[in-house]
């Protein structure tokens, strides 16, 4: 079984995902889709086969200050 992550070593890798993300550079006007999510459930009913589809989408777009 692999060794478990210490708290202290996974607030570190949280914080440097953060820092990562803040010290990237970011040109104005940009947009940038972070994560697509699709979730997708098919259910038979007495009319026939429903597909039920949820779409999300996380996006970050900077505006250049005035």
């Amino acid at each position: 079984m692999p060794k478990r992550k210490s708290i202290m070593r996974s607030l570190g890798e949280f914080f440097g995902h953060i820092a990562s993300a803040a010290k990237t550079p970011v040109s104005p006007d940009e947009r940038r889709e972070v994560r697509r999510e699709v979730q997708t459930e098919q259910r038979t009913t007495p009319e026939g086969k429903v597909t039920l589809r949820r779409t999300t989408i996380e996006e970050i777009e900077v505006e250049p200050e005035e």
